[in-house]
């Protein structure tokens, strides 16, 4: 049998459906990477025959000369080391774990907010205990200002103003803990 050692019986190349996902894996990196502007292409650090290539693939227009170029793609990023894969699996992961966090801290403040306006001086005593350095009285205002513009129906200004304070005092306590 081919691509097995016959004395043991081990597999001495890796089988079909192995390389079949493997080149699938490429393929869909090729796809991440023809998806980000130009901006960030140059900050990934590609080579300059794959680089091109990315950018061929971005200015075509017709739906099958654009997989015919993707496709080329994903051959020449098979045809890379390792070490160069990685490299941009890693840079685009890192981009993936930075929008998660920014997700995250927006779900925090817009969480803060919906306490105060709903829980009102509870909420407000609790993150002002979590905050000392948060200005009471804005912070109190706001609150105020921004529930009587829920109660009324009216365009929510004073809710936005809120929500940026709170994204101000919250990041600004995120980035206390993340230098430490």
């Amino acid at each position: 049998m081919r691509g097995k050692d016959e004395e043991t019986g081990e597999f001495l190349s890796p089988s079909r459906t192995e390389q079949r996902r493997e080149a699938l894996e490429i393929r869909s990196l090729a796809e991440l990477l023809v998806s980000q502007p130009a901006a960030r292409l140059k900050q990934i650090n590609l080579p300059d025959g794959l680089f091109e290539e990315v950018e061929a693939v971005q200015r075509t227009p017709s739906h099958i000369a654009r997989k015919r170029q993707l496709q080329y793609l994903a051959k020449m990023l098979r045809r890379e080391d390792d070490e160069v894969l990685e490299g941009i699996r890693a840079v685009l992961e890192s981009d993936k774990l930075e929008a998660r966090r920014e997700a995250a801290a927006l779900h925090r403040t817009e969480a803060w907010r919906e306490r105060l306006l709903v829980e009102g001086d509870e909420a407000l005593g609790e993150l002002l205990d979590a905050h000392p350095e948060a200005d009471r009285q804005s912070l109190r205002q706001l609150v105020r200002k921004a529930t009587q513009e829920r109660a009324r129906d009216k365009p929510p200004h004073a809710q936005r103003e809120l929500f940026r304070t709170l994204r101000d005092l919250l990041g600004e306590d995120e980035a206390d803990t993340g230098e430490t």
